[in-house]
């Protein structure tokens, strides 16, 4: 019998053989140009072959900084199509936490937006990269990719790819204080949008609005990388302006869209909500903290449904999902397992538990990270020997099935769909002379989801407020990590051996 090839699922290929398929569509727009599926492969070809002009080979990292932008898909793109790997940067990083990430992952190559350069300039001395290449206007130091690709021939083909081959890395902070570099591969991102595709509530194709944030595995790959995968239009924001949002969802005739509950939230209050044209909206996609009743109630009176998942960088990112029928029956919710992918709950000794019990929750899928770059200890601890990938929070599920998160393993806080791990805020907070003690908690904000709360014991004779605090650690932590709140105890509740009982301080402020 002959044997049948094995489809390529790299996203070079694939983003190439769209534009083949249909190139008079639509692809992408963008601040009022939209390119076709023709002209966005034909950018992506030029610029694959300037980064090979400038040295990158395969397996290179090849990093983007700024904010959402054609050129970060072209990177992303091209890249694959040489069959290096991207690199994402948080925008919203310090120059000292982007030095770390940007030699941990040993970047060759480095593109940048026009208001992301300076940053990178502050620390370049320090920096692996050998190359520095400017994402839009043209700079001293940095590399005009556009001038360069003028007399450069376009890349003929995608280089070929097996699907365990790494075609991201993207950071996540970890318990440690020290980011992870997620390795997601091609395969892990192709199983991804199957599952996607084959949930409740996803359409195909259409116009997708994407305004989250594309360094992030929810801006990048619950719609964008699916709809243009899928053939369809892909509406692309710099970044978040509710209004904006709500006329180009009438403008281009919007579907769907992935947000933060944050996002939606802020889209109901602005003022135009009430006459904005929403006709066209097939589903809103939610992720990165539960949805509230009274949102689900607010776009419900437009005729909107709104649907939520669950899932993590690691799992690229889909591991449960709830889809609109059931958003008010299971309220609270994160869904159920998708088509292709198994959800477990299990007990300390890493045992199966049955339903109403409470364990960490595990996640077996063909989209669960190869592992994290440079950190084969973290990842035996993160992937245990029969492949569950431990995600760190807690969970059971109920007798018809359905998963509902009840806390974290790692205190994670989740707040505006950030993750913020509170071991990297509390090493900063420490250094403050007035503090003797820290502890940093998530608190529930109708506003963010979470606010980042610092606890904290004085030392005796010290005076703190939350502005000198914020001041203290704005140069070394993102706006998003720094705390909201402040609260001053007396003595930190701990357990026998002496740690933290972070629980209990949360169910304290609650109060």
């Amino acid at each position: 019998m002959r044997e049948m090839p094995v489809p390529d699922v790299g996203l070079g290929a694939m983003i190439l053989r769209r534009a083949a398929l249909v190139p008079d569509l639509p692809a992408l727009s963008f601040e009022g140009e939209t390119l076709s599926y023709r002209d966005f492969g034909a950018r992506i070809r030029r610029l694959a072959s300037v980064l090979r002009k400038l040295g990158v080979n395969r397996g290179d990292r090849v990093a983007f900084l700024g904010f959402n932008h054609p050129v970060f898909l072209e990177t992303l793109f091209a890249a694959a199509a040489i069959g290096a790997i991207f690199v994402p940067l948080n925008f919203r990083l310090t120059a000292a936490e982007l030095d770390f990430i940007v030699n941990d992952a040993g970047v060759h190559t480095l593109l940048a937006d026009d208001a992301h350069k300076a940053v990178i300039d502050a620390v370049r001395a320090g920096l692996c990269c050998r190359r520095y290449v400017a994402a839009e206007s043209p700079s001293e130091g940095w590399t005009d990719h556009a001038q360069t690709g003028e007399h450069l021939l376009p890349l003929a083909a995608a280089e070929r790819v097996e699907a365990d081959e790494v075609a991201l890395i993207m950071y996540t902070s970890g318990t440690t204080g020290r980011p992870k570099g997620a390795m997601l591969t091609h395969g892990n991102l192709f199983w991804n949008n199957v599952n996607a595709r084959f949930g409740p509530d996803t359409p195909a194709g259409g116009v997708s609005l994407t305004a989250a944030p594309l360094f992030h595995i929810g801006g990048l790959n619950v719609t964008t990388l699916g709809g243009l995968q899928s053939g369809g239009h892909v509406v692309l924001h710099r970044s978040f302006d509710p209004g904006l949002v709500l006329a180009d969802i009438a403008r281009y005739r919007v579907g769907t869209m992935f947000g933060a509950p944050a996002m939606f939230l802020f889209m109901s209050q602005h003022p135009a909500f009430a006459s904005a044209d929403l006709g066209s909206v097939e589903v809103l996609v939610c992720g990165g903290a539960p949805v509230p009743e009274a949102l689900i109630r607010v776009y419900g009176a437009r005729g909107i449904r709104l649907c939520q998942g669950y899932g993590l960088t690691e799992t690229a990112p889909f591991a449960t999902f709830l889809g609109s029928r059931w958003i008010e029956t299971k309220l609270g919710s994160a869904g159920q397992p998708p088509l292709y992918g198994d959800v477990r709950v299990v007990d300390a000794l890493n045992r199966p538990l049955g339903h109403g019990e409470r364990g960490e929750v595990c996640v077996r899928a063909p989209n669960v990270m190869k592992g994290y770059w440079n950190r084969p200890e973290a990842t035996r601890e993160a992937i245990d020997a029969e492949g569950w990938f431990h995600t760190g929070d807690v969970g059971y599920f109920d007798a018809e099935g359905f998963l509902f998160l009840c806390d974290r393993v790692k205190d994670m806080v989740i707040t505006g769909g950030e993750n913020v791990y509170p071991a990297e805020v509390e090493s900063v907070l420490y250094e403050h002379p007035a503090i003797a003690e820290v502890a940093v908690i998530g608190l529930p904000d109708e506003k963010w989801g979470e606010a980042v709360t610092a606890v904290v014991r004085v030392v005796p004779g010290s005076a703190l407020t939350i502005e000198e605090l914020r001041a203290f650690a704005g140069e070394k932590l993102a706006r998003y990590k720094l705390p909201l709140r402040l609260h001053v105890v007396d003595e930190m509740p701990r357990n026998p051996a002496g740690k933290v009982l972070k629980y209990q301080l949360r169910e304290l402020l609650r109060a």
